[in-house]
């Protein structure tokens, strides 16, 4: 926590500090925006947002410390220049129906090169107000609730030290982006609200997630189409879901997955732990490159899973075949304690049988007698501590 705080402060400093060298701030308070909790600041944001994003050179939006609501919001660019927004009060999403159903965002950023957004502040998307509208458990189709965060179309961007809690839906949902660095981020919703995943990743590329805390009701962070070069470094991840692959192979023409690396990470209480999850449909795509290495396990269900009958809703169609290939997957020095007695499940696809599967030095205990693993066509090698014995 200590180091945590100092990285906030050095950020805080280094923008006060080259305010002189060119950047110019931009303060949301000193533009009329009210931090009493309730007035909606939806207007006074996106002026000084415009105002910023019109000016060349680096220009700062600052939201001094204060409790500051906005309904839903916007940021489009591009912008002249490049703005960093410095987060230090909390900001509070409405909670009417109206800001809850059949909307995609909370707050949005589009189409920005070199966007920072910073500060130790924090975005509180009150989602208890909306999870009772959330259907998904029952209908597979849903509409999902609005993500705090969204950001689309960025490039070389950077979001540091931002604390996000009871999220809507997802707390932070990227697509289409192109290097970006989420360092240093706490999320945080009840273990049994509904799909709060915290980082969800579609369509994006070189994208860093170091040192975050990520405890939700749903997976910590899920990769769907299109991602690719994914790098997840010391997260601590729960309770939730665990990391997920997935899911994938639910539409036609789905984009691949490849060069994922999950390392350093500790999971806790998760319902799973490392999961690779695919539909049984017949829409094909790749899953390749991926590595998990040096992960710790405590007391996690399924703590190495791969789910190609994978199943939301549970009122799928009869079994069919998955149409997605998963190959060339490594889990190094996977450890710890399972909550179930599988502690690895390789549920491959029978007409696509998983390739290139290693298991090397996995060592899972279960507190119930020894633990067992699973494997239907899955192909691969197994080296080192294999506890439980390998199934390949």
């Amino acid at each position: 926590m200590q180091f945590f705080t100092a990285v906030c402060i050095i950020f805080l400093l280094a923008c006060i500090a080259e305010v002189g060298a060119g950047k110019m701030v931009f303060n949301a308070v000193k533009y009329g925006a009210i931090a009493d909790g309730k007035t909606d600041n939806s207007k006074v944001f996106q002026d000084v947002f415009n105002r910023a994003c019109q000016m060349e050179g680096i220009n700062v939006v600052s939201i001094p410390h204060g409790r500051y609501m906005l309904g839903p919001t916007v940021f489009k660019g591009p912008c002249k220049g490049h703005v960093e927004s410095l987060v230090v009060g909390t900001l509070l999403a409405p909670t009417d129906i109206a800001s809850s159903l059949n909307v995609d965002h909370w707050i949005s950023f589009q189409y920005m090169d070199r966007l920072v957004i910073g500060g130790g502040g924090s975005l509180d998307g009150r989602g208890s107000s909306a999870w009772p509208y959330n259907s998904c458990s029952k209908r597979p189709n849903c509409k999902p609730l609005p993500p705090s965060l969204r950001f689309d179309f960025l490039t070389n961007s950077w979001i540091t030290g931002l604390t996000l809690i009871n999220s809507k839906g997802v707390h932070i949902n990227i697509f289409g982006c192109d290097g970006l660095n989420l360092r240093h981020v706490n999320l945080i919703a009840p273990a049994n609200s509904p799909n709060t995943d915290g980082i969800h990743i579609g369509s994006s590329r070189n994208i860093d997630i170091p040192n975050a805390r990520v405890a939700t009701g749903d997976d910590c962070d899920s990769l769907g189409p299109g991602s690719m070069y994914i790098n997840i470094t010391n997260v601590i991840c729960g309770p939730g879901h665990g990391i997920s692959v997935g899911s994938l192979g639910r539409s036609p023409n789905e984009e691949d997955v490849r060069g994922v690396k999950v390392r350093d990470c500790t999971f806790i209480g998760t319902a799973n732990g490392l999961r690779i999850k695919t539909w049984a449909l017949p829409y094909a795509s790749s899953v390749f490159g991926l590595t998990f290495e040096n992960i710790i396990m405590e007391h996690v269900n399924n703590p190495i899973i791969i789910d190609q009958q994978y199943c939301q809703a549970g009122n799928c169609q009869k079994e069919g075949d998955s149409q997605v290939q998963i190959q060339d997957v490594k889990y190094r020095n996977i450890r710890g304690t399972s909550s179930t007695k599988m502690a690895v499940t390789l549920k491959c696809s029978r007409s696509k049988p998983c390739q290139k599967i290693v298991l090397r030095d996995v060592n899972l205990f279960y507190s119930g007698g020894p633990a067992t693993s699973s494997c239907f066509y899955a192909n691969g090698v197994a080296y080192g501590i294999q506890r439980p014995p390998s199934c390949i």
